[in-house]
Formats: C-alpha cells, structure tokens, sequence
C-alpha cells in the first residue's frame, strides 16, 4: 500500500522469513515489485545507514521493542524533514479498569496519550499530529476474523491450547475492558538541532520514570553485584515477593546446593538506594545438545522496585560476568517484550529448543561469543528445575 500510494522505493523488514515472503508474492500480484525490497532483520538494529529514509512506517510492530527503543532507535534513520509514522497502545484515561491494568501488566507496559507525547519529546521529536484508531480497526479490521479464525483453530498443535487461551483472554478484555485502552497513531517529526535523551541519563530525565527507557537509564544508577553468603535470605525473600507460589525461591535454592549447576559469581542482585537488596538475576549451568551453556532464571525484582531498572541491572550485570568468564551462551524462558533488550532472539534462529511445549518466541538464546559455534538441538536444565529438566 505504501508503495502504490506513495510512488516511491519500499524496503520491508521483519525476522520471520514466510512473512516476507507474502510480502513478494502480493507486490508481485500488484505489479510493485520492482519496488519493494525486504530485508529478514530485527527493527531493533536496522542495518542501514543514518538518514536512510523519508518515511518510518511501523504499525502495530513497535510494540515488539518497546516504543521508547524505536524511538530511540529509529530515529537517525531519517533523513532531513523525515517523518516516523508509528501507532502505540494507550490508556484512554488515567483510571483503567483493575482487569485492564492487570492485564497489560503482564502484556505490555502502557501509558496515557500525554506520557507517549512527553516520551517522544524527551526523544528529539516534535510530535506533528496524535490521532486514536477508530474501534472498527479493532473489531473489523482484527478481532472479529481472528475470533473465527479460534474457532475452528487445530489445538492438537503443540501449545495450541495455551496460545488459543491466551487469545481468548484478549477477545475477553477487550469485549469487556475495550473502552479502558485503545491504539493511536503519532506522526513524529526530529527536532532540528535536538539530540534525544541519551541511554545513560537518569530516569527523571523523562516525565513517567517508569518506561522501559527510563528503566534502562535507572539500571545505570543501580549498584549490581555478586551475592554473598550473607544475601542468601534477602534473595528469597524477593523471590518470595516476586512470584505468587514459593517455587522460584526454592528453586534457587536448591540451584545454590547443586555444585553441577551453581557457578559461583553467576548469582548477581541489584541493589536498592539504601543497599539492601532490590532484585536479583540468576545463571546456571545447562546443557544442550550435549554442550554447556547458561540458563537465566529466575530473575525477580521486589513488588515496590519494579520498572526503576533493579531488573535490568542485574540482568546485564550477570550477563557481563558471564562474558568475563568465557561464557558463550545464555538461554531464557521468558517474554519476548523484555529480554529483547539484552540482545536475546528466538532460541528457534540457533537450531534449540526445550524439552516441552513453549510458544517459539518465549524460549529466547543470546551468543555471547561471535567467534564461538552456538550449539543446537534440546536444552537439558539442572535436576532442580523439575520436570522441565528434560530428564
């Protein structure tokens, strides 16, 4: 569509290859496709050099990264009088409904209209028009077909069920919950002569401090370190706070009493402002394909310390040990919104996969040695782990 309306050049990105694919086959169809090229990449890091392009479209894509990472990231890609077309989810309201807030919290940190406009301001953007998606977007465009898509979905797949309930929980929350959230659409211009909010500023450098920029800015002012003996009960008890069931705290600490699976200085917490401990990252050793690797799990941050980037400084604090130790590789069982961040993709890319049903896109593997081969084929976890040690 854009390039038959805009007369102009194409280049499409995305990192599942079928999707890119059809993208050929429909320019094809239409007689563009002398227009349109595609490259398999991450939006995270386009490779394509600064002032590349006119025009930034990302619909119903950013969210994959975080709208203050495309923000951020996005922005030297365009040219001089550029223009980033990008739509963002959004609270239509400061007091959502408790089931909304509970469910986006699981999903994806949202925020008001003004929160996004400051956030792209504090970017280096002038923010040249705002403008909310209609509900027949939401209902005609999307959710009515994929709820007849559900319907006569294959569940014997694997993690059909959990996929498809997953589902049915949106179609749910946005039936009941719908007027709580909406999308809208920002046209964002850069600011001439104004530099974005650079990674290493403080948090308070952006109006909310609790977006994921601002929570990568915090994790700089947090002090993360290896634990100590004496942080063995201030760990649980995060763990404990974190999570609903004591599973994760005694997983880690049956982890800790596992000389095959414990590496001391792979145990990393973060601390809070006044030196007590506000989060914790833990590493471990696994296997897969016969290969030693790393297992991130469990990481937990105390109920009060979340979003202010306790999590993300102990998460890369244990990565960064890792790499010191000659580590080459990490695996993860967790959203795909937040270990992205880190430099994580899908375990599927490396040729791995876990000894039980996950969604492709949960199980995430990050090299930490380019010249080092990544191993493939399934990971076995430590004995504590359970049945999802892989025997």
């Amino acid at each position: 569509m854009l390039a038959a309306d805009t007369g102009g050049q194409v280049t499409g990105i995305d990192l599942h290859q079928p999707f890119l694919d059809e993208l050929f086959a429909a320019a094809e169809r239409r007689g563009l496709r002398d227009r349109i090229t595609a490259l398999n990449c991450s939006m995270g890091h386009p490779p394509f050099p600064d002032g590349a392009f006119d025009v930034l479209w990302a619909e119903g894509s950013a969210y994959a990264i975080g709208f203050d990472t495309a923000l951020r990231n996005w922005r030297r890609l365009l040219a001089p009088g550029g223009v980033l077309v990008v739509t963002e989810a959004e609270w239509t309201g400061p007091d959502p409904s408790p089931q909304a807030r509970a469910y986006w919290a699981e999903v994806y940190p949202l925020r008001t209209a003004d929160r996004n406009i400051a956030a792209a301001e504090a970017a280096g953007y002038q923010v040249a028009a705002h403008w909310p998606l209609p509900e027949s977007d939401w209902w005609d465009e999307y959710y009515t077909p994929l709820a007849q898509r559900l319907a006569t979905a294959d569940r014997t797949g694997p993690g059909m069920d959990q996929a498809l309930a997953a589902l049915d929980r949106e179609l749910t929350l946005r039936r009941e919950h719908g007027t709580d959230y909406r999308y809208a659409g920002y046209v964002l211009r850069p600011r001439t002569g104004s530099a974005p909010v650079p990674v290493h500023a403080p948090a308070s450098a952006l109006e909310d401090g609790m977006t994921m920029a601002a929570e990568a800015d915090a994790a700089t002012a947090r002090t993360a370190r290896p634990e100590t003996p004496e942080d063995a009960a201030a760990i649980r008890a995060v763990n404990l706070a974190a999570f609903p069931t004591a599973g994760e705290a005694d997983l880690v600490d049956a982890l800790r009493a596992d000389p095959d699976a414990w590496i001391d200085g792979l145990s990393l917490v973060a601390e809070a402002p006044d030196g007590t401990v506000a989060g914790h990252a833990l590493l471990t050793r696994c296997r897969i394909g016969g290969r030693p690797a790393l297992a991130l799990a469990p990481c937990a941050v105390l109920p009060d310390h979340q979003r202010q980037g306790a999590g993300t400084a102990a998460v890369r604090a244990a990565l960064a040990a890792a790499r010191e130790r000659g580590e080459s590789l990490v695996v993860v069982l967790g959203h795909p919104g937040y270990y992205p961040r880190f430099g994580f993709a899908p375990a599927s890319r490396f040729g791995i996969r876990a000894p039980f049903d996950v969604p492709d896109e949960a199980l995430m593997a990050l090299s930490l040695d380019a010249s080092r081969p990544v191993p493939s084929g399934a990971i076995r976890y430590p004995a504590a782990f359970g049945e999802v040690s892989g025997g």
